[in-house]
């Protein structure tokens, strides 16, 4: 976890001033939710970024999501976090949600399914996957 913590961090420091990094009301809410240690330095990181729009189309796509069995049924959960990062367009949705983002054998059914839906895929991926090889384990 504390490897997790700091290779974050490095990535979010490495791209806060040259790329355009999102968030969503969704992960605030996720974060504020929590009982973990840093919460409150997490939701400080996350303070001045933009929050992209949670609107009908996104609902529609987590139903859709739902519908086709891509993540488990929780629509404020990872689902929505898929739908806003496709909907909007997003190169990456940066996660340490392993299990049902950033999960090579969980992608394929995802880009089918956006597929069908005409949507944009992003790269589901951790933080420590975009920092390079100037990282150290």
């Amino acid at each position: 976890m504390v490897a997790r913590k700091d290779w974050t961090r490095r990535w979010f420091d490495a791209v806060i001033h040259t790329d355009r990094v999102v968030t969503s009301a969704a992960v605030i809410a996720e974060l504020e939710g929590g009982d973990f240690p840093g919460r409150d330095s997490a939701l400080m990181l996350l303070a001045n970024l933009e929050l992209l729009r949670i609107d009908t189309a996104v609902a529609e796509i987590v139903a859709a999501y739902d519908k086709h069995k891509i993540m488990p049924e929780d629509p404020f959960g990872d689902a929505l976090h898929l739908a806003l990062a496709s909907y909007h367009r997003c190169d990456f949705l940066v996660t340490w949600n392993c299990q049902h983002l950033a999960n090579a054998r969980k992608f394929g059914h995802i880009r089918r399914v956006n597929g069908m839906l005409g949507l944009f895929v992003p790269e589901l991926v951790t933080p420590m996957e975009l920092l390079g090889e100037d990282w150290d384990l």
